[in-house]
């Protein structure tokens, strides 16, 4: 199976539902919203499924895409589509494994945008939004488009503290960040909420 992007190029998906692509119209619009912070910024995609938005985001321009996914043929197709779009300046790196783990390998790393895709009925929404956090993996000016189902009411769409199990926990820059949803698109069932730090 394949799905047309930007430029009109084809890239491999998997059938059946486990990776659900974006629907295109969510997809583009997306990018339209994001249209002037693509260009040399540095993208993350959470349970990235076959890459399609990492894949879109490479032909618009970003220096690097960094992929997490749980399931390895996946991991294949998100390699082999991106390795077919990327151009020799861009970098490329595809983390296979759950996702909290993964992000902790990425400490040190930041990314300008973070796109997050989980199954929709996953409990992984706030425990990944908060590792994020913890792990300083946003840009102060970055930003986070979460897709979900339109009618779930457990999406922690208010302000996320960091929450620590450390009761000595390691002074550091992200101690004082706190994420908020300041915008929710709805497209028919899907729903994507942006999320960016809280500036006091």
């Amino acid at each position: 199976m394949s799905i047309r992007i930007y430029g009109n190029r084809a890239i491999a998906t998997l059938p059946g539902d486990r990776t659900r692509p974006t629907p295109s119209r969510v997809r583009e619009s997306l990018f339209d919203i994001w249209r002037g912070k693509i260009a040399g910024s540095r993208w993350l995609d959470i349970c990235a499924g076959s890459g399609s938005m990492g894949a879109e985001a490479l032909c618009r321009g970003v220096t690097s895409a960094v992929a997490i996914e749980q399931f390895g043929r996946a991991c294949q197709i998100i390699e082999t589509n991106w390795q077919k779009v990327k151009r020799d300046e861009q970098t490329i790196r595809v983390l296979r494994g759950d996702a909290k783990r993964s992000l902790a390998m990425l400490a040190g790393a930041s990314f300008d945008l973070i796109y997050f895709d989980p199954p929709y009925a996953s409990s992984l929404y706030q425990p990944v939004l908060e590792a994020i956090v913890q792990f300083d993996l946003l840009t102060d000016d970055g930003e986070i488009a979460v897709e979900h189902d339109r009618d779930r009411d457990d999406i922690p769409l208010q302000t996320i503290p960091l929450t620590s199990t450390d009761s000595h926990p390691k002074p550091d820059r992200s101690s004082s960040k706190r994420l908020e949803s300041h915008r929710t698109k709805v497209y028919g069932r899907t729903a994507i909420s942006f999320f960016r730090y809280a500036h006091h």
